[in-house]
């Protein structure tokens, strides 16, 4: 395995499903404000398709793990990688078929039962297909790969919005939808693509096992104890807790950005997917950049390719903006901005919970500034860079959580997977919050200050407690960086 070089045309089928995960989770976003207008909701109602989306993750995730009991052993291992993604996809599919009678009567009820179906069809394809994205390879360029998959990601959160919204409206002159049934039709084709790519993975060459170097790297760790439980390792228990908040505070960020423009600065609904669009291509931004190690460059290209990778991600930006009509002109001051994210890049030197602690104090420092701004059009910008800012923490907060856990790192990692649903929670907290008998739409974002105040003590923590094991975060980072859910 070690010498095993990365099979591009089997990772290329692979990362396809990365694209969907993006493609849909933005989508959401141009939704929400899409349902409250036509089914009269209030802002906490509608921030149930985020949750009722990122809640089907940790229903999915309790499913496989009741399964796996059931049968006496892994889901994956029975069935296998590939077909478990096959599954996934078709699931999915099924989820898309409910937003035909969802449209036709109107009802709120069937389009998240539809969405949340395809979140547990996610769930399953995330689980296979994240490690999977680890094995195809050397272990050497392993989070590279993983990087790059979420580079993919969010190239699909990036364009999805806008053409959602152009399928939805129908054009960027247009103000308002006509009925519900524009919003199937995008569905309905994003649920053949599943079915397509489901035949694809079948009948393709991609793995059906992983290549395990777990009882390897356990003989070789010296330092490593076997606890019994992953329960019994303090980095996954607030790991999780972690995952958990900044899934959150990610998704809820964006959720929440229509309807503070919708009330500070008057933007009618059709013309705030190159916003969303700008948010979830700035997760694309940071994860190119940290997706520049995977082609084995030298170190001093790959220094040049952390300042050159984050700006081509934000040319991907303006492209597809202007290819859907949309003035970009606003978007060029966003430049200065990424030079925030390269310098904290750079800070972090590669260690993740170095990264995990500085990036979780710019994102504190941009949500403050989007609240107190009295320009709103900064607190917009502001609000979208969060998206930099949580571009790396995905693969920080993992690799922190699973650090030591041995043979009991796939378990761990199922159950961090389980902690996606704080995107659909925390998302309708802050939904609630907005009330104006509360916070208001403005100060809700300080629930996204708390997420990131947690993920900054989370850094320390953990680096405390690998240090009490015997683990050496600065060996970890050589390898670390990337990912995306």
């Amino acid at each position: 395995m070690s010498n095993q070089q990365t099979k591009w045309s089997q990772f290329g089928v692979l990362v396809s499903v990365f694209f969907f995960w993006g493609f849909v989770a933005a989508s959401n976003d141009i939704l929400i404000p899409v349902f409250k207008d036509k089914l009269h909701l209030t802002q906490v109602q509608a921030q149930m398709v985020s949750f009722a989306f990122y809640v089907a993750y940790s229903v999915g995730a309790l499913i496989y793990f009741f399964v796996s009991k059931a049968i006496g052993q892994d889901l994956l291992n029975k069935i296998g990688y590939k077909n478990g993604i096959a599954l996934g996809l078709c699931i999915s599919a099924l989820g898309t078929i409910l937003f035909v009678p969802a449209a036709s009567m109107e009802s709120f009820p069937l389009f998240i039962s539809g969405l949340f179906i395809v979140g547990l069809g996610f769930s399953l394809q995330q689980t296979a297909a994240n490690p999977l994205a680890i094995n195809m390879g050397s272990p050497s360029t392993s989070s590279q790969r993983l990087s790059m998959a979420g580079g993919v990601n969010n190239f699909g959160t990036t364009i999805g919005p806008l053409i959602v919204n152009l399928a939805i409206f129908g054009g960027i002159s247009s103000v308002t939808v006509a009925t519900l049934n524009s919003v199937k039709t995008p569905y309905l084709i994003l649920g053949a693509a599943f079915l397509v790519v489901a035949v694809i993975f079948y009948f393709s060459s991609v793995p059906n096992k992983l290549v395990s170097n777990t009882a390897a790297d356990d003989a070789a760790n010296k330092n490593w104890v076997d606890k019994g439980s992953p329960f019994k390792y303090p980095q996954l228990i607030f790991g999780m807790i972690a995952i958990f908040v900044y899934v959150g505070v990610e998704v809820s960020t964006a959720a929440n950005l229509p309807e503070f423009m919708k009330q500070k600065l008057g933007t009618d609904t059709n013309e705030i997917a190159p916003y969303i669009s700008l948010y979830w291509a700035s997760l694309m931004i940071g994860r190119w950049t940290a997706a520049s190690g995977a082609f084995g460059f030298s170190e001093g290209i790959k220094k040049l390719m952390q300042v050159l990778m984050p700006y081509l991600a934000f040319g991907v930006f303006l492209l597809v903006n202007t290819i859907a009509k949309h003035d970009i002109t606003p978007f060029y001051v966003y430049a200065a901005v990424i030079v925030v994210m390269i310098i904290g890049n750079y800070m972090s030197q590669g260690n993740p919970a170095r990264q995990l602690l500085i990036f979780s104090l710019m994102g504190i420092a941009a949500l403050l500034i989007g609240i107190f701004s009295p320009n709103h059009q900064v607190s917009v910008y502001a609000f979208c860079s969060v998206g930099l800012f949580c571009s790396t923490l995905w693969p920080c907060i993992f690799t922190l959580a699973i650090a030591g856990l041995g043979k009991h790192t796939s378990e761990g990692s199922n159950f961090l997977i389980f902690m996606i649903m704080g995107g659909g929670v925390i998302s309708v907290t802050q939904g609630f919050l907005s009330s104006d008998l509360y916070l208001g739409i403005g100060m809700s974002y300080f629930v996204g200050i708390a997420c990131f105040a947690y993920l900054a003590y989370y850094a320390v923590k953990a680096t405390r407690d690998l240090k009490a094991q015997g683990i050496d975060l600065d060996a970890i980072a050589k390898g670390s960086s990337g990912g995306g859910h």
